[in-house]
C-alpha cells in the first residue's frame, strides 16, 4: 500500500455508486463495500447493508481482503468466509487500479448463504406486483447499433400509433420527436434507419429535426 493521489480518490468516489448499483440489484442479503487502501488508514469509505457484518464506514481493513490483494488476481475467485456473528458468507474480492497499476482499493461482495430462501427470493424480485403491469414495455438487449436503433424506433411507433390523443397528421412528427428526445439521433446513419423504418422520406426526417432543434 501507498499514501494516495487525490487522482486516486476521485477514481475511488467514482465507484461509490457501484456499490450502491450491486446492492440495489442483489438485495439486503448482499453487503458491498468499497475499500480504501490508502496506508495512512486503509478502511471502508462506502457501504451498503452493512448489518451483514455489523460494519460502517471507517472500518478496518480485514486479513482477508489483505490476503487477496496480495493474490495476484485483480478479481478473485468467490471465497467462504464466516461473518462476526457467525454467517455464512459467500464472498469476492476486486482490486481496483490507479493508471499506474497501482492498487488503490478493494471493492468487496459477501453474500449471507444463512439468509431464509424466501427472504432471498423476496429481495431478488422487489414489488412483485409491477410485473404483471402490462404497460411496462420489455426490455430489449441489442447485439449492436442498427438493432438498437430499429427496437428503439420500433417501440416508440407502436407507442404513438396506439395513441388515440395524436392526431393521424401528427404521429410521425410526434414518432420523430420522440426518437430525437432519447438520443437515437446522435448515432450514425440513425435518419436513414428511421426513414426507412417509419416508411417516410429522410428529407422528412430532417425537416422534422430542424424544426425540434430550433425550438
Amino acid at each position: 500500500m501507498h499514501e494516495l493521489t487525490e487522482s486516486d480518490y476521485d477514481i475511488l468516489h467514482a465507484m461509490e455508486n457501484i456499490v450502491d448499483g450491486i446492492a440495489a440489484m442483489w438485495g439486503e442479503h448482499t453487503e458491498v463495500l468499497l475499500h480504501c487502501l490508502d496506508s495512512r488508514n486503509p478502511s471502508i469509505m462506502k457501504i451498503a447493508n452493512g448489518h451483514i457484518t455489523g460494519r460502517e464506514v471507517g472500518a478496518p481493513i480485514t486479513n482477508i481482503a489483505l490476503v487477496k490483494l496480495n493474490e495476484g488476481q485483480d478479481v478473485s475467485k468467490a471465497y467462504i468466509t464466516k461473518s462476526p456473528n457467525g454467517k455464512t458468507l459467500r464472498s469476492l474480492t476486486t482490486v481496483i487500479r490507479n493508471k499506474q497499476h497501482q492498487a488503490i482499493g478493494l471493492l468487496c461482495v459477501n453474500f449471507n448463504l444463512d439468509a431464509p430462501f424466501q427472504s432471498m427470493i423476496h429481495s431478488l424480485m422487489p414489488n412483485i406486483n409491477s410485473y404483471c403491469d402490462h404497460s411496462v414495455t420489455a426490455e430489449t438487449f441489442a447485439r449492436n447499433n442498427d438493432e438498437m436503433m430499429h427496437s428503439s424506433i420500433e417501440t416508440v411507433r407502436e407507442q404513438v400509433i396506439t395513441d388515440s390523443g395524436i392526431p393521424p397528421s401528427k404521429k410521425s412528427r410526434e414518432i420523430v420527436t420522440r426518437l430525437h428526445d432519447l438520443g437515437v439521433f446522435d448515432l450514425k446513419d440513425s435518419a436513414q434507419i428511421a426513414a426507412k423504418g417509419l416508411d417516410i422520406s429522410i428529407h422528412t426526417i430532417y425537416r422534422y429535426l430542424r424544426e425540434i432543434r430550433a425550438n
